[in-house]
């Protein structure tokens, strides 16, 4: 009796020893099954999350150099006004600087010519009034001293003003233009000036009287301030 129990007990272990290692098996797949979904869970969840992200970072790039393009062409045109006001600025404070040279040479020349004259007239009248007066002082008669005075300043004074005229003075020759230099033009900056001579106009004469293919050059700064008077200007300084 006793080894047919132990037999039986022997044979429900390993029957349930089987189930176990059954049962066992069957969790462990069903965890790899679990495990692949979630591998794959995430990875379909990640690749939309990695494309969301690239596409982001691609706008962020092409609006950056798109600020950095329009922030760049704002300076410039900031550059040339700035440029182009300062020049206007000198150019006024230079005619004004020459006007008041000229009115203050003439006033100096004025003022040397009348100074001569002066010295001019007095000189001989002296001169004569003292070589008359010598003989008048030996006679004794004062009236022929008298009429020696008046007939010796009589002709002092015609003779002045042949020694007092002043030479005419040459014309001052005009300065030379150089005509290379883009910003005298009213209106073109530095930088205007740098691009056109980039594009083969480097003289004012040819915005002054550009040809047909010059004429399309000067049509890409059509958008640019006081463009329109660029032709005149142009022609004022070249004459």
């Amino acid at each position: 009796m006793a080894k047919k129990e132990k037999a039986g007990v022997d044979k429900l272990v390993k029957k349930v020893n089987k189930e176990f290692e059954k049962t066992s098996g069957q969790l462990e797949k069903v965890i790899g099954d679990a495990l692949k979904q979630f591998d794959s869970l995430q990875h379909q969840v990640q690749e939309p999350i990695r494309k969301l992200i690239d596409e982001v970072e691609k706008l962020r790039e092409r609006e950056m150099k798109r600020f950095n393009e329009e922030l760049d062409r704002r300076l410039s045109e900031f550059h040339e006004l700035q440029q182009s006001l300062l020049e206007r600025v000198g150019l006024a404070s230079k005619e004004i600087e020459k006007t008041s040279e000229k009115t203050a040479a003439k006033a100096k020349s004025a003022a040397t010519s009348a100074k001569s004259k002066a010295k001019s007239t007095a000189k001989p009248a002296a001169s004569k009034a003292k070589a008359a007066a010598k003989p008048a002082a030996k006679k004794s008669s004062a009236k022929p001293a008298t009429a020696t005075k008046a007939a010796t300043s009589k002709p002092a004074a015609k003779k002045a003003p042949a020694k007092a005229a002043a030479k005419p003075k040459a014309p001052a020759k005009p300065k030379a233009v150089d005509l290379s230099n883009l910003t005298l033009v009213k209106g073109v900056g530095p930088a205007t000036a740098k691009k056109m001579q980039g594009m083969g106009i480097s003289s004012i004469k040819q915005i002054a009287n550009p040809t047909a293919a010059e004429q399309d050059k000067l049509k890409e700064f059509s958008s640019m301030k006081g463009y329109d008077s660029w032709s005149a200007e142009a022609k004022k300084i070249v004459g």
